[in-house]
């Protein structure tokens, strides 16, 4: 009887009892591919999400600066010409990229009124735009049972937890402006403010009134005053008693949504450009594309 042989190799010894793994992995890739040498983090990261950094339609210069404002603490200028002044990119292409991540979710910019009457732009970083800002908490990790010592003591036994609340349902989509330039936005706060002194069932929230400023904004652009805009969403009202008005005003916004204007000729009507925001001073003025203002050009 023939003596089997085999071309296995021998099984690697295993490493010294006591010896901490490195911390450093590195993943195999194909021939010519990239090959990741990381590290793990401890301390001053920020975590990103694959759709922002793999996004396929924003460019590089947007993704860099979404990655750039989700790193910063809450209260940092995220001005255009502040980033200009931290950046060699200059105010037109970051002007640019911000108007990408607006677009796309990842940064929300409302103006508000301050005390002293001043109109100022609030921005908003979404780091995962579509979801609610509410972070995930943590699930504790199961710990070893360690055996009873008669010098121990007793343990005193900790309340039950609380079942978390049932989410509210989000308000209905309203429509989106062409361009939501801040003089617009701030007109259309406006109106929502004042909704409830023609009816006192429609005060709502701020966080509602956030959500409903664009689909206002919308109707403003279609040429209707704000004391129109007003009278078709205070009219003909329901009877019984509004539990979710902001809800009901999401839904006239987009169902009673007027067509837009008809093109004018020149030789008809002056020609009206929209409103943009300027990318050196953040002023809102009137041009048929983005820019800077006439102020900042001269």
């Amino acid at each position: 009887m023939g003596t089997k042989q085999t071309s296995a190799r021998p099984q690697a010894t295993s490493r010294k009892a006591g010896k901490n793994p490195s911390p450093r992995t590195r993943t195999a890739t194909p021939c010519g591919g990239v090959t990741h040498d990381n590290v793990r983090h401890t301390t001053r990261f920020t975590v990103i999400g694959n759709h922002l950094a793999q996004h396929a339609e924003l460019s590089l210069l947007a993704i860099g600066l979404a990655v750039h404002i989700q790193s910063l603490p809450s209260g940092a200028s995220v001005a255009i010409k502040s980033l200009a002044a931290r950046f060699p990119e200059g105010t037109t292409r970051i002007a640019a990229a911000l108007r990408e991540l607006e677009a796309h979710g990842y940064l929300r910019r409302t103006p508000e009124r301050t005390e002293d009457g001043r109109l100022v732009t609030r921005t908003v970083s979404c780091n995962r735009p579509g979801h609610t800002g509410t972070p995930d908490e943590p699930k504790p990790q199961a710990q070893p049972e360690r055996p009873a010592h008669r010098e121990d003591k007793p343990q005193p036994k900790r309340p039950a937890r609380r079942e978390d609340k049932p989410q509210r349902r989000a308000l209905p989509a309203v429509p989106q402006p062409i361009y939501p330039a801040p003089e617009m936005l701030a007109t259309a706060l406006g109106v929502l403010s004042g909704l409830r002194r023609t009816d006192p069932r429609l005060l709502i929230s701020a966080t509602d009134a956030e959500h409903l400023v664009p689909g206002v904004a919308a109707w403003l652009e279609r040429d209707l005053t704000p004391e129109a805009v007003h009278g078709a969403l205070t009219t003909g009202l329901p009877q019984e008693p509004l539990h979710r008005p902001a809800a009901l005003l999401a839904h006239r916004l987009t169902a009673q949504l007027p067509p837009l204007p008809l093109f004018r000729t020149p030789e008809t009507s002056a020609t009206r450009h929209p409103l943009q925001n300027c990318d050196t001073c953040d002023r809102a003025y009137r041009a048929p594309e983005p820019g800077t203002c006439a102020g900042c050009t001269g």
